[in-house]
């Protein structure tokens, strides 16, 4: 029986080793062919002139296509414990960015210990505030304890695909297709304080997030963002 175990971990091994690899010469070809329109805000800008840091958030569903664009920025992201989150952990530093493991359910405290850290090494937290397992599309006190506790403001991004697929998960995750173009939407920045009410600046964020990600949908699709079909 100890035989068989460690079998099936080497197999689990190689089988993320070969899977992150192709994802990774994936994404790169994704980002050699696919138009990539920047809409950012004054007050983004501003931030990042001064050399400021912030929180990016973006719906989970939106985030496979992010890794080309934010090559090389210090971006760190939250990635779940789960088997399917190791293939992400390891891609990130392919592209300069961090991988911090845990999630709400799992390694939760950990984790914001890591971010916290990162923080302070200049990095930018890029977060799902409904992931890792919803509900689509609302947004989790995660990324407001984070923002409480490092003064940082959350900078919501929507972004949309000309050419996609939707698979079958919870989120509908939408999985990016060569040749086409995206847009990436910036919304204005939320700070959260210890007197901010975490219910009410919550449905904000995802007002804002799910209005940035209208846009970009108007701009690349040529039609609104429905957040009711995921």
């Amino acid at each position: 029986m100890a035989r068989k175990k460690s079998a099936e971990k080497k197999q689990f091994s190689w089988k993320h080793t070969i899977g992150s690899a192709l994802a990774y010469w994936y994404t790169m070809f994704l980002g050699w062919t696919t138009r990539v329109y920047w809409f950012k805000t004054e007050e983004f800008e501003t931030l990042e002139k001064e050399g400021k840091n912030y929180i990016y958030a973006t719906w989970h569903n939106q985030q496979l296509f992010l890794l080309y664009p934010y090559r090389g920025q210090k971006v760190c992201a939250l990635i779940s414990l789960s088997k399917d989150g190791e293939y992400i952990a390891r891609i990130l530093p392919k592209f300069g960015m961090k991988a911090v493991r845990g999630s709400t359910s799992r390694g939760g405290a950990r984790a914001l210990i890591k971010l916290l850290q990162l923080t302070r090494e200049g990095y930018h937290p890029m977060l799902t505030p409904d992931g890792p397992r919803g509900p689509i599309y609302q947004v989790q006190q995660g990324i407001l304890f984070l923002a409480q506790k490092t003064g940082l403001p959350i900078i919501p991004v929507g972004t949309a695909l000309s050419h996609k697929i939707k698979v079958g998960s919870w989120d509908r995750m939408r999985v990016p297709l060569p040749f086409g173009k995206t847009a990436l939407t910036y919304g204005k920045a939320f700070y959260v304080t210890k007197e901010t009410n975490f219910e009410e600046v919550a449905q904000e964020i995802k007002k804002e997030i799910d209005r940035v990600t209208d846009l970009s949908e108007q701009f690349i699709n040529h039609k609104p963002f429905d957040n009711t079909k995921g």
